[in-house]
């Protein structure tokens, strides 16, 4: 694991004074601001933030050292990161989406179907996107199709829903 989790983009600038526009990915969007200062992804950066309004798209917010329009759009695309001692811990059941890519995925017999590349969410609830021996394989981030998570042996068992019907 990890000791830093994305919580969020810099979506664009906001307004002529330095504001950014947010896209947060925490459950609670406002939740970013609670976090302490977030850092970008190689931490050469950290920012205090401060949200100001919600905005289309996202969440106005200012950023401490951030008071140009320019500024602001220089940051556009880059990611916030929060310390994971400042975050709160999940049930059992709910996992970091940093804490899932990388792990081995296997099938419920035992075999190899690689390894967790990424994490989408479309709305409808999250998909795994699995690249291993076979290619590219998305799996629904349901019980059903992903019964067992164990962080701790750093594995996955999946048992993907049947592509030939």
């Amino acid at each position: 694991m990890t000791d830093k989790v994305c919580v969020g983009a810099i979506a664009g600038a906001f307004g002529v004074r330095g504001e950014v526009r947010l896209k947060s990915y925490c459950s609670d969007a406002g939740d970013i601001a609670a976090y302490g200062p977030l850092s970008t992804e190689d931490g050469t950066r950290r920012f205090a933030v401060t949200l100001t309004r919600p905005v289309a798209g996202g969440l106005g917010a200012r950023l401490s050292g951030v008071d140009t329009r320019e500024q602001a759009e220089a940051l556009k695309g880059v990611t916030l990161w929060a310390d994971r001692s400042a975050l709160p811990g999940l049930p059992d059941d709910e996992f970091y989406h940093a804490d899932l890519i990388g792990l081995e995925v296997m099938d419920p017999g035992g075999a190899t179907l690689g390894r967790v590349r990424a994490i989408y969410d479309h709305g409808a609830g999250d998909i795994l996107e699995i690249t291993g021996p076979k290619g590219v394989l998305l799996i629904p981030f349901t019980r059903a199709a992903v019964p067992t998570v164990d962080l701790a042996a750093g594995r996955i068992v999946a048992d993907p829903p049947d592509s030939d019907e």
